[in-house]
């Protein structure tokens, strides 16, 4: 599991730091670890609908492994995380992983 969180880098950064550790720790105590893609923020770029504008992104990955996927705690979590970090839409996905 992926989540895509936002960094904003003229935020409040005490602010980010706080939402991002709570999300951290909720994931760690619920899934037994995490990796946090977060040296560098990833670049991204998105077309807003109305003005048709391009508009960057800096965003952080948090990635969990679970060997089941519980799609009603997921659906409840992005929105959790939607309220939390005060966006329209946080991006959740799902990879299959085959282990080698």
């Amino acid at each position: 599991m992926q989540i895509l969180l936002p960094w904003q880098p003229d935020g409040d950064q005490a602010l980010q730091r706080q939402r991002f550790a709570h999300e951290r720790n909720q994931l760690v105590q619920r899934f037994g670890g995490l990796t946090s893609f977060s040296r560098a923020p990833a670049k991204g770029l998105w077309r807003d609908d109305e003005s048709g504008a391009v508009v960057p992104d800096d965003i952080v990955v948090l990635e969990v492994m679970t060997p089941t996927l519980d799609k009603a705690w997921w659906a409840s979590h992005r929105a959790e995380l939607e309220q939390r970090f005060e966006q329209d839409e946080i991006v959740v996905r799902a990879h299959l992983v085959e282990q080698l």
